[in-house]
């Protein structure tokens, strides 16, 4: 049975600036439903390929799709959500959870578009889905660093996408919330069939879950089941090309 491309990458160079390429020949197919998990060394090219995915970066050759789509000209932002590494971000920001969340809205309704019954409804759901709901009105600054990273996960959810993708989303997360925030991530892919790209150096809290995983060292070194990697699963910064 053919499955639908949510990601899609063909012979894709980049470089920063004049400096030399952070990856270079990487073609990459992932099919929509997947929960695929992306790791390397630091300065592999790993969060460099996410920002690539979704269209935050343009390569230098080759192309990058999204849902067919380029992904640097993709349409349907709303579809897309992501979760950036915690150093930027602003969580001393004065603001609460539910207010964090409702910004996950705005791709669908625009910036000066006021929040609809459905949009408050998408809001409510994520923060419970989240297992928020007793803590929506507390302020994000207030909260531990796992609850943190559960209610900007719950904004990236608000905007309900088909594509959700994580930078290193337990750093500075205790082992409790790490796990919890496993079992979360699964009960997305599993139940809504959300598109899982799970980007980090450590994947103790989703080792059951992924599906594939994918080793970034400017080049993709490895690209299977998690399985045939027992050695370097808990540590593939180790991996060389």
């Amino acid at each position: 049975m053919h499955v639908t491309a949510a990601v899609e990458l063909e012979a894709v160079r980049f470089a920063y600036g004049r400096g030399g390429p952070v990856l270079h020949d990487v073609s990459l197919r992932i099919g929509e439903g997947e929960f695929v998990a992306i790791a390397g060394p630091n300065g592999g090219g790993k969060t460099t390929l996410l920002r690539l995915v979704l269209g935050l970066e343009r390569p230098g050759a080759g192309a990058v799709r999204l849902f067919g789509e380029p992904a640097e000209r993709f349409s349907r932002r709303s579809a897309l959500g992501y979760l950036p590494q915690r150093a930027s971000l602003m969580l001393d920001a004065p603001v609460t959870v539910r207010e964090v969340v409702a910004a996950g809205t705005l791709p669908a309704r625009g910036i000066v578009g006021r929040l609809r019954r459905s949009d408050r409804e998408r809001i409510a759901e994520a923060i419970e889905l989240v297992g928020l709901g007793d803590r929506a009105d507390a302020e994000l600054r207030r909260l531990s660093g796992g609850q943190q990273q559960r209610a900007l996960i719950a904004k990236a959810l608000a905007g309900q996408p088909r594509l959700l993708a994580l930078d290193e989303p337990t750093t500075g997360v205790d082992a409790e919330s790490q796990e919890a925030l496993g079992e979360l991530l699964a009960r997305l892919h599993e139940d809504l069939g959300v598109t899982v790209l799970y980007v980090s150096h450590e994947f103790g809290a989703v080792e059951h879950h992924v599906q594939r995983l994918v080793l970034v060292r400017g080049a993709i070194v490895f690209d299977g089941p998690p399985s045939e990697l027992p050695g370097v699963w808990h540590d593939p910064s180790h991996v060389h090309a």
